[in-house]
């Protein structure tokens, strides 16, 4: 028969070659968006590869970034003369360099409202399926450019994901799902979103999709 011997005298016990987990998880990545912001869309296909690769999840957020042009003064980049065809050059070409589908749809850019508040019912309802819900609403808008100004239109895009499209229609009209909504862009711009997309990675802000490189380095490295 053998026994656990107690360490000789004078002697240290081994010490465990296991590190101690962290029982933290590492914060979400945020982005922060507006469905009628080609930006977005693209980073839209690009961040969940970038949080995974570091241990990281995303926090999607949809926000009204109309609000935030009457907070900085700035309007739609689509209706601003030189810029707007610069962006509608830009966006084409970025689709070519990711081999992405991307058609700007007419008479872009809509307000989101019915698409933000669906998500946001959705999270609360059944979380596990507003990203999934989220990205297939960029899907819908600048792929298959469907009309998506009203709660039909989103209804028909929740319908897509096997979601009952007449509850979601209901739920864009539930005056706490608007007032949900409305605290989060007013807790956007309160931390400072004033675009789309933007980002957190442990509070510090990136702003725009060509941010996405800086991000994964940012979070390789801990900062700078």
């Amino acid at each position: 028969m053998t026994a656990d011997r107690a360490p000789a005298a004078g002697r240290a016990p081994a010490a465990d070659p296991t590190p101690a987990a962290d029982p933290t998880p590492a914060a979400p990545l945020e982005f922060w968006f507006d469905f009628s912001s080609p930006y977005a869309y693209f980073a839209s296909l690009a961040v969940e590869g970038v949080a995974a690769r570091h241990g990281r999840s995303v926090l999607w957020r949809p926000f009204m970034l109309g609000v935030a042009f009457k907070r900085t003064g700035m309007t739609s980049l689509s209706r601003t003369p030189l810029r707007g065809d610069y962006a509608r050059k830009d966006w084409a070409r970025l689709a070519r360099r990711a081999g992405v589908a991307f058609r700007l749809p007419p008479g872009h850019p809509i307000t989101a409202l019915p698409a933000s508040r669906a998500f946001y019912w959705l999270e609360r309802v059944e979380p596990a399926r507003a990203a999934p819900f989220a990205k297939a609403v960029f899907h819908a808008y600048f792929v298959e450019n469907q009309d998506l100004t009203g709660a039909a239109g989103v209804a028909a895009v929740a319908a897509g994901l096997g979601l009952d499209p007449a509850r979601v229609a209901a739920a864009v009209e539930e005056p706490e799902i608007k007032a949900l909504f409305t605290r989060r862009t007013q807790e956007a711009i309160g931390r400072g979103v004033f675009g789309s997309p933007f980002f957190f990675v442990d509070d510090e802000p990136f702003w725009g999709s060509d941010r996405l490189p800086m991000i994964e380095e940012w979070l390789a490295r801990g900062g700078w």
